[in-house]
């Protein structure tokens, strides 16, 4: 792993020597040096990080082959089942599924792994950098990150360790709602409607008779 000597700020994760090159092509590096130098990107968990995990029912999980070429999963599950481990490291269990075992064989060859969370009831998004691994032989671990009414058959847990994160700004993130957040509006306006209908209908009735 490189040195805080050779990469002195968070964000050089991303921003790297090409990265702020362009920066400073296109008009960009000034703002974000006054970002690095006034707070940055963090690198631990703290309360706003661990509230927005707990509340997620999905995220995309990015890996690397052995050739450099990215690949992008998506996991789900019932909301928080991204666990904090500590102010570092994240965790979740790795369900039986298709078997094609990409993310496992790129982890093999590359631990650097990246997540992407969507909150898009509140247009919010996170990214994270880190280091990821399998770990398949620690009982205790595994039944930590396991819902137990989830039907799913654990394989594995996959600790992710936090180097830097960051928020996006919402702009262009579509405003969406998951089934069950709409579900109490929809069921509310199902009920009025059944009640006007009946009213509906007594009326219908009153003016035949």
């Amino acid at each position: 792993m490189t040195s805080q000597d050779e990469h002195p700020f968070v964000s050089d994760i991303a921003f790297t020597p090409s990265v702020k090159n362009e920066q400073e092509n296109r008009g960009s590096r000034t703002g974000y040096q006054k970002m690095e130098e006034r707070s940055g990107w963090r690198n631990t968990v703290d309360d706003s990080l661990r509230d927005f995990i707990a509340a997620r029912e999905s995220f995309y999980l990015g890996t690397v082959s052995s050739d450099g070429y990215p690949y992008i999963q998506h996991r789900g599950g019932k909301a928080g089942f991204l666990k904090v481990l500590d102010d570092r490291r994240l965790a979740f269990a790795d369900f039986v599924g298709n078997k094609q075992y990409i993310t496992l064989g790129n982890l093999t060859d590359n631990p650097r792994a990246f997540i992407f969370l969507m909150d898009y009831r509140n247009k919010r998004r996170i990214k994270i950098w880190g280091r990821a691994e399998y770990i398949e032989d620690d009982d205790a671990l595994l039944n930590s990150l396991v819902d137990t009414d989830y039907n799913g058959r654990p394989e594995r847990a996959i600790v992710f360790t936090i180097e830097a994160w960051d928020s996006n700004c919402p702009q262009h993130i579509p405003q969406m709602w998951s089934e069950a957040e709409i579900a109490p509006v929809v069921n509310a306006m199902n009920a009025r409607i059944e009640e006007l209908e009946a009213e509906v209908a007594a009326l219908k009735h009153q003016t035949d008779t």
